[in-house]
């Protein structure tokens, strides 16, 4: 069987730590979170396995024993993750109260529908009892019916945090808003990806203002871990059929959960079901299904039977029967319970299987939150588990062979940002008007979107690092917080602009549509929503270079596409990582080492990525955000050098402590000019 060569290899010591408890029950992140527990607002950053759960559940009872809240309610996005949340003896390791969730109270586990489980909130809110748990749509009808001021002098906790948004039409974000805004509550986030696949904020500026952030990396929890040593992340590109070359990557021999396509993507067959019944064939010979937990058997070459777990079916018995022996607490460490998972939608965020080795994903993803998720389920700690990988079989791109390598090189440095829990962000534009001496016509008509590149001067500003668009008769803004809205925060105006109702309906469907009426009418209005405290002449300022942002990448599209939807469908995996990628393209990082053959296609292969590396990696993205001058960078590294004297360590990017922290800053910084000078010569 041919074994894939992993674009890229992640190293760790392994060292037990982030596993190890102390006195009082709690693992590294646990505590960090715990020392925070005191702040009405609080954000956690936290990759999967790291311990977000019970790090809220020590949290929760400090919040109702000793800071005087009524009740805690647990908020999660879909029912199968209500799990991580039921009783823990916590004292039992140490801790001074356990973890207790009466059973009525758990709405995760409760049958009917989420807007039928609204009577039970308002039963709980009236009850003596202290803790809930149900999922963000009964939450939101709860929120609905009852108002904001139902849940005042009370903890609302909420996990998956990125399903949150600062855009008016996410029902959630727009609850938790308010609720903030009335300042008679506590809000402990938790998420192991702040940011969305859309680019979408997921909170304001000013209610995100509010919140204290604990961030713990992917680095810091896989290198704490006690068995898992190595995580690969290998693309692979095939033509043809995928189900051809699937056995190519997917090893019998490893746990695996296998994602298939979704049936509207390229990928796909669009017969799901055929697809896993392939695939089961290419495994080995049938044996049946197993009576107890529906799982297919598997007879393979050696003998060895396969335990499969089909989560594609769409007879909801079957499916509910897998997945409730999926979920079996009995189960948990039996690592032969089920060898390999087939799976469509499910499986994802929040899917707890810690024996799995191999998370194999057929078909382009576009979201990095997904992404993201994805690779959490294989980096579990196991006994026994010493390595694991993900691995995405991807359509060959209708492009270029280097322009993949370019885009297979901004995804991995995406993905190692997203590791480090880095929020990673789309291209930032910097627009000045033209400086003209005639009266020409403009170069960009602000009410109908036209734009003419040829009176426009296009180049890069190497001083702001921004691409810089110059146009004729652009207002300007005049107050600083204007200033830096254009500057830093298009993107939000863009992205609620193009997701807004009327701009889809209307700018799709109907063709006698006036263009004014969206970008002067609806624009205006996303800004003066987003935007209240500016005054009108500089909510016209934003709106222009809005405008003008979105046109010139629309244009840009245009240019690499044209209007060919075939074309566009092809190169999705070259334009879709833009979305994410175009910031990164910013860290002086090369991570591709070579191209070899796989099948007929390539698999891009990248440089192995020790910790040392990958410590490098957060240090070039931390410079990016340092402002520092020279002579106060060096003056920090001076006192840096002192700190590993003493300590035998350099200060640390990602320490709690400010002051090292602002050390590390100085010496990453002189690492970052020392790196741009030798990339000038």
């Amino acid at each position: 069987m041919t074994k894939p060569v992993p674009s890229v290899c992640v190293s760790y010591p392994a060292n037990g730590s982030s596993t190890t408890s102390n006195e009082m029950g709690m693992r590294a992140m646990q505590e960090r979170a715990y020392e925070k527990r005191g702040e009405q607002y609080l954000l956690i950053k936290s990759p999967p396995a790291s311990g977000k759960s019970r790090a809220l559940m020590f949290i929760a009872l400090d919040k109702l024993h000793n800071q005087g809240l009524k009740q805690a309610i647990i908020v999660v996005p879909e029912k199968s993750i209500g799990s991580s949340f039921a009783d823990e003896p916590l004292t039992k390791f140490g801790f001074w109260a356990d973890w207790t969730v009466a059973p009525r109270w758990n709405l995760c586990n409760a049958p009917g529908g989420d807007d039928g489980k609204v009577g039970s909130v308002r039963s709980f809110l009236d009850s003596d009892d202290q803790i809930l748990v149900c999922t963000h749509a009964t939450f939101r009808f709860a929120v609905d019916k009852f108002g904001i001021e139902a849940f005042d002098d009370r903890l609302i906790a909420v996990d998956e945090f990125h399903h949150v948004s600062a855009n008016p039409d996410n029902k959630l974000g727009a609850h938790l808003g308010a609720m903030i805004a009335r300042d008679k509550l506590h809000v402990v986030a938790m998420t192991g990806s702040y940011f969305r696949g859309d680019t979408e904020a997921v909170l304001g500026p000013e209610d995100e203002a509010k919140f204290e952030t604990v961030t713990y990396t992917y680095y810091e929890q896989l290198s704490g871990y006690t068995y898992l040593k190595t995580l690969d992340i290998g693309y692979f590109f095939y033509s043809g059929s995928y189900a051809d070359d699937l056995l190519k990557v997917l090893d019998p021999d490893e746990k695996t959960i296998l994602h298939i396509p979704n049936v509207n993507s390229r990928e796909s067959t669009k017969d799901k079901h055929r697809e896993v019944e392939h695939i089961l064939d290419a495994l080995g010979e049938w044996q049946g299904t197993d009576a107890e937990t529906g799982f297919q058997l598997i007879k393979q070459p050696d003998g060895r039977v396969l335990r499969v777990a089909d989560l594609v079916d769409d007879e909801a018995a079957k499916r509910e029967r897998v997945s409730a022996a999926l979920k079996d607490p009995k189960q948990k460490n039996n690592r032969e319970h089920v060898d390999i998972i087939i799976a469509l939608g499910m499986a994802k965020e929040g899917f707890d299987w810690i024996w799995c080795e191999h998370a194999l994903t057929v078909g382009y993803r576009s979201s990095l939150t997904e992404i993201v998720q994805i690779i959490g389920r294989a980096t579990r700690d196991a006994k026994g588990k010493t390595h694991s990988r993900f691995t995405n079989l991807i359509a060959e791109p209708d492009a270029s062979e280097e322009a993949v390598k370019e885009a297979v090189n901004d995804t991995l440095k995406a993905i190692a940002a997203s590791l480090l829990m880095e929020q990673v962000l789309t291209p930032k534009f910097e627009f000045k008007p033209k400086v003209a001496t005639n009266t020409a016509q403009e170069g960009f008509d602000y009410g109908k979107g036209g734009f003419d590149p040829e009176k426009c001067n296009v180049g890069f500003n190497e001083d702001s690092g921004k691409f810089q668009i110059e146009i004729k008769g652009l207002t300007q803004p005049k107050s600083p917080e204007a200033s830096r809205i254009c500057e830093n925060d298009l993107n939000e105006v863009i992205t609620a602009f193009v997701q807004d109702k009327t701009t889809i309906e209307r700018g799709l469907f109907d063709e006698e549509l006036v263009p004014e009426e969206l970008t002067q009418v609806r624009m205006g209005k996303i800004v003066q929503s987003k935007f209240p405290e500016l005054d009108a002449e500089d909510q016209e300022a934003v709106r222009q270079h809005a405008v003008a942002a979105l046109n010139f990448t629309q244009q840009a599209k245009k240019t690499l596409l044209g209007d060919d939807t075939e074309a566009q469908a092809n190169t999705a995996f070259v334009t879709g990582v833009r979305q994410f990628a175009m910031n990164v393209r910013d860290l002086d990082i090369d991570l591709i080492d070579r191209i070899n053959p796989f099948s007929e296609a390539y698999a891009i292969l990248a440089k192995t990525m020790s910790e040392d590396s990958l410590k490098q990696v957060a240090a070039v993205i931390e410079a990016k955000k340092i402002k520092l001058t020279p002579e106060e960078a060096r003056d920090l590294a001076k006192r840096a050098l002192k700190f590993k004297q003493e300590r035998g360590v350099l200060p640390s990017l990602t320490s709690s402590d400010a002051w090292e922290k602002k050390m590390a800053e100085g010496v990453a910084y002189l690492a970052r000019m020392k790196q741009e000078a030798m990339n000038a010569q």
